[in-house]
């Protein structure tokens, strides 16, 4: 079972509707042991970083997190905000921890010479840049070209380390520079955008999702 996790700040309803429209099933959660009893993880999320993890701790659900996704190498699927819990650590009103499952920061758009003349937050429609070097069976990207079409809302962006620790496959896209768009390392998963409110690209990108939590577990 692919669990959606609820922590009391993300648009839980759209994530669910969009795994139903594939035809796959799922449980929304706030609890701890039915995270555990899981194949396979989704955390979405909006609004502020601080606020989100904030609550990920008092619920206790970062523990769990990392009990099942770095320890039980569950796959783990973030959205939006749920990419950038992954980092080490958000400038989002102030310095907050992340998961630091990733050697990264995230960092207002803005704050680039290249962004002066881009609207922020970035919000709309935008193609992504596929890594076609890795974009083989497994992926996310899988069947869905070089250039597909999702929807973003966001004004803060994951920046990663450019070292082999992270031994990471990132996917961009251009907004006045090359923007995360997604990054996959192992069994982690993670977009920027929305794919519950990116039409048939996003739910061919969840199928993908759902292929990849069959090849590697029970689910």
């Amino acid at each position: 079972m692919i669990t959606i996790i609820d922590y009391g700040a993300s648009n839980l309803r759209s994530v669910v509707n969009a795994f139903d429209k594939i035809g796959c099933p799922t449980r929304v959660t706030q609890d701890a042991a039915e995270i555990a009893h899981s194949s396979a993880l989704v955390l979405p999320g909006v609004g502020a970083f601080g606020d989100g993890i904030s609550s990920l701790r008092r619920l206790n659900l970062i523990d769990a997190l990392n009990a099942e996704v770095i320890q039980a190498r569950k796959p783990y699927l973030g959205i939006c905000l749920g990419l950038q819990f992954i980092a080490e650590r958000s400038y989002e009103h102030g310095c907050h921890e992340g998961f630091g499952w990733i050697k990264g920061e995230v960092i207002k758009l803005e704050s680039r010479e290249n962004f002066a003349k881009l609207r922020v937050p970035h919000v709309g429609w935008n193609n992504v840049k596929v890594d076609q070097d890795h974009n083989a069976c497994g992926d996310l990207f899988e069947g869905l070209g070089e250039n597909p079409t999702f929807y973003f809302v966001h004004s803060y962006h994951l920046t990663i380390g450019q070292n082999a620790a992270n031994n990471a496959i990132v996917n961009t896209v251009d907004y006045g520079t090359n923007v995360t768009a997604s990054i996959q390392k192992d069994n982690i998963y993670g977009v920027q955008f929305h794919p519950e409110k990116s039409q048939q690209d996003g739910l061919k990108l969840l199928e993908n999702f759902v292929k990849i939590c069959s090849s590697q577990s029970s689910y």
